[in-house]
């Protein structure tokens, strides 16, 4: 998963990794953003996607002449430009994943039903020892690649679409008046071709998560149906190799970790929505070089070459590839990114916590297997390469150590009871500043009521009967929770 499917090529915010890439094509994450020359840059809105398809396996090496020749989709083109569906066109994408998933994929059979069942049901078990929280999960699953693609398209919709009609609405809406007065059917067009390009371009992310996901929370979201606990057990087994280690002791502990997820998820309801307001804050502002589309349309009226053409899709393309969708990192979108990386972090280091706790003495592989969880996090997993993919957001694996530090100090200080607490109101939980020095947080819990804040003035005293001067000011003495920014 190294490429970035919509073409967003910001900095890399983590300066331990910035720079790493730049000598592959580009800015930062990859080689990836726009004008860049490494995989992705030339293409960020996915028409080699689609007329790639044809050229060879994975999309590679397809030429847009050879449609014609080689494919049936050709005769469905215009199908696929009616799309009316939203700002993906979300059949294309269900159809690209399904196509471009690695040789090999297989349906599961139902002896790994029952294995993934009772490794859930098992890790539930295990997790009512170490957590407060109860089961989120009514039903174990094993999915292949490809019914994990379709089962999880309606979460994607959920949080792409808002994204993609931004962009979609930014590319018609930048044309001046008079600009669009001249291009006719430009705008319409435009439209259109967002459709397919982020259909094709979602298919293509769909299909490399799809190879790699052993979960139906892998990418830090709840994914799937509610109350459904997934495995997907070629990826389990994928992710065992050269552990040497048992299949079933891989199983249980990436079933632990799903199992945590949901409960997570289930009874924490507002969680789901935090993640998603903070995609979708950033998505508003995206903006488009207007300058640009009009020095395109004025090439195109003087017959000069690099001119945008209404009827022809790859003059388009070529001018989103020039760079003008940019996203504006303003502070609001800035404040938004902040939040996300906390507010994932905070998910899976309380999911690290919980597992190693209920793992550590049980699983004689958990220490390898917990490592290699961290080593691929470092790396660049699903999680942080989905949300690279939408955001540009590198998730810094210091964050998740920090966060898991705040947990299993808040496990070993104050019980389990008090760290799940936590998660009753967003406002309780550490903040970003909170993260650089997680042990105070962490000794503030203890000075004391968490809830004191958010109720404080409800139950005040009138003038007449305040409180004798000096009461009450223990809890600012001894470093109270301070208000949240």
């Amino acid at each position: 998963m190294s490429d970035l499917p919509f073409g967003f090529g910001v900095p890399d915010r983590d300066p331990e990794r910035r720079g790493e890439s730049d000598g592959q094509g580009g800015s930062g994450a990859g080689g990836t953003g726009p004008g860049s020359t490494g995989p992705g840059g030339a293409d960020p809105f996915g028409l080699g996607a689609l007329f790639g398809a044809v050229g060879g396996p994975g999309g590679a090496g397809g030429d847009p002449s050879d449609l014609l020749g080689k494919m049936p989709l050709f005769a469905e083109l215009q199908k696929l430009m009616n799309w009316s569906g939203g700002p993906v066109n979300w059949d294309l994408a269900r159809q690209g994943a399904i196509s471009a998933l690695a040789p090999g994929h297989q349906p599961t059979s139902a002896g790994e039903q029952a294995a993934a069942a009772e490794a859930l049901r098992l890790a539930d078990l295990w997790l009512d020892q170490v957590t407060e929280l109860p089961s989120g999960i009514d039903r174990g699953l094993a999915w292949s690649r490809v019914e994990w693609v379709e089962q999880t398209l309606p979460a994607w919709a959920a949080l792409i679409d808002p994204l993609a009609e931004r962009v979609v609405a930014a590319m018609t809406g930048a044309l001046p008046a008079e600009a669009a007065a001249i291009a006719g059917p430009l705008a319409g067009i435009m439209g259109q071709m967002g459709g397919v390009m982020f259909g094709a371009q979602v298919g293509q992310a769909l299909a490399r998560l799809a190879d790699e996901v052993a979960t139906s929370t892998d990418v830090g979201l709840p994914l799937g149906p509610k109350g459904a606990g997934v495995l997907v057990p070629q990826n389990v087994a994928a992710f065992g190799e050269g552990l040497d280690r048992p299949e079933d002791e891989v199983r249980l502990f990436l079933a632990l970790r799903e199992a945590a997820h949901q409960r997570l998820f289930a009874h924490v309801p507002w969680l789901r929505q935090q993640l998603t307001d903070a995609v979708h804050a950033y998505a508003r502002g995206i903006h488009v070089d207007r300058e640009a589309i009009e020095r395109g349309l004025q090439d195109a009226m003087s017959g000069m070459e690099g001119g945008i053409d209404p009827s022809d899709p790859e003059s388009i393309q070529r001018l989103l590839g020039s760079g003008v969708l940019e996203p504006e990192e303003t502070p609001e979108q800035q404040m938004a990114l902040r939040r996300l990386e906390t507010m994932l972090a905070l998910v899976e280091g309380w999911v690290d916590s919980i597992v190693a706790a209920a793992a550590a003495e049980r699983l004689p592989g958990h220490s390898a297997l917990a490592e290699t969880m961290r080593r691929r996090r470092a790396s660049g997993g699903p999680a942080e390469q989905t949300f690279a993919t939408l955001v540009g957001l590198q998730l810094r694996p210091r964050r998740l150590r920090d966060a898991s530090t705040v947990w299993g100090a808040m496990t070993q200080q104050h019980g389990t009871t008090e760290r799940d607490r936590l998660w009753s109101h967003p406002d309780l939980l550490p903040t970003s500043d909170d993260l650089d020095e997680p042990m105070d947080f962490v000794a503030r819990q203890g000075a004391a009521d968490p809830f004191a804040e958010l109720t404080d003035g409800l139950d005040a005293p009138s003038e007449e009967t305040s409180s004798e001067p000096g009461e009450g000011s223990a809890d600012d003495e001894d470093g109270g929770t301070a208000p949240r920014a």
